[in-house]
């Protein structure tokens, strides 16, 4: 089990490989993209999360440049990336400001980071380097990678963290930090950052994090808390909501696209964070409980994805067909078409 972490970056290298030869493959349709960037996208390449104010920060940033290289649209990319370039990466350590406002002034309402959108934003400067061979996208993602191997990256009673932003997570900020967002770990991503910084460890990290997801699952549903203190024995995170939330059913989705689609615990995971219906439902892990169904396409096509996996389920038609509601979801909705497609486009019949 010491190497399962080698094993899984591995097989998750084998998948993305493919992907990241193979750039005249478009994962996103044109049609599909056109829709997306109606709804979301301003003309000055703002990611707008129409249903949080219309505030913009370095997550969506991150999935706009990643599914405008999917679509293998250059002239959007390039619209989101000099937003994203001039109006976030404002930090000394090279990282993004993680929220931005139009309404405020400055735009920038906090400056601290969030490693999950410096995750995405890398991996799709990367990704975007190797597919239109241009190396300033790739300077810019090494650059990235790189100061989130410095800053982002901890080492903490022989386990690798991913800290969920420069300040306000570790042992001396909290009285329970380290605290981690294991939906922060965006597996598919390590083995394209290992190959542009690759002193750093992004194995253990991809090792830790597993570790992590299998342990830390909690009530009767056998779910992973968003926030999580690892401390000690890993628990909920004081001062959070001991819940199966927004950011928590990222989780199995990141692990299926990370190349562990037949993972025992992915597959644990997506069976209990559904019901009858194919919905999603959110959890209270104090007690178990139901806290929301999300009927939404953009979610309920997560929990489609484990039938796809298990047993090459056609995907309802609802699903394969990408109608826009609002950023969140129709951005996790196309996320998992583009898998689908590269994967197991047979679900797709």
């Amino acid at each position: 089990m010491r190497n399962l972490g080698s094993i899984l970056l591995l097989l998750s290298a084998l998948l993305i490989g493919p992907a990241m030869a193979q750039q005249d493959r478009t994962l996103v349709s044109d049609a599909e993209w056109q829709l997306y960037t109606s709804r979301f996208v301003t003309t000055e390449g703002r990611i707008m999360d129409d249903a949080n104010a219309g505030i913009s920060h370095s997550e969506g940033q991150g999935y706009g440049l990643l599914l405008a290289e999917m679509a293998d649209n250059r002239a959007d990319f390039d619209r989101i990336w000099a937003f994203t370039r001039d109006e976030l990466l404002l930090r000394d350590d090279g990282l993004a400001a993680w929220k931005w406002e139009a309404d405020a002034s400055p735009h920038v309402t906090d400056v601290n980071n969030a490693t999950d959108g410096d995750i995405l934003i890398a991996y799709a400067l990367a990704r975007a380097g190797e597919r239109w061979s241009e190396p300033q996208y790739t300077n810019a993602a090494t650059g990235l990678a790189e100061a989130i191997a410095e800053h982002a990256i901890l080492r903490y009673q022989g386990r690798t963290l991913l800290m969920p932003a420069v300040d306000g997570f570790g042992a001396a900020d909290r009285p329970d930090g380290p605290v981690v967002n294991q939906s922060y770990w965006i597996f598919e991503a390590f083995p394209v950052l290992e190959r542009l910084a690759p002193d750093a460890p992004w194995q253990e990290l991809s090792q830790t994090g597993r570790d992590l997801i299998a342990q830390a699952r909690f009530s009767d549903s056998r779910l992973p808390p968003e926030w999580l203190s690892v401390a000690g024995i890993p628990r909920p995170a004081q001062g959070f909501k001991a819940e199966f939330g927004y950011n928590a059913l990222r989780i199995p989705f990141y692990m299926i696209r990370g190349g562990m689609a037949d993972d025992e615990v992915a597959l644990e995971l997506g069976a209990a964070m559904r019901d009858e219906n194919g919905n999603l439902v959110l959890h209270d892990l104090t007690n178990g409980e139901p806290t929301a169904t999300l009927t939404d396409a953009g979610y309920r096509i997560l929990t489609a994805l484990g039938d796809c996996v298990a047993d090459r389920t056609s995907l309802a038609p609802d699903l394969s067909n990408f109608e826009p509601t609002v950023y969140y979801p129709s951005t996790l909705h196309l996320l998992s078409l583009a898998y689908l497609r590269e994967t197991a486009p047979e679900c797709l019949r």
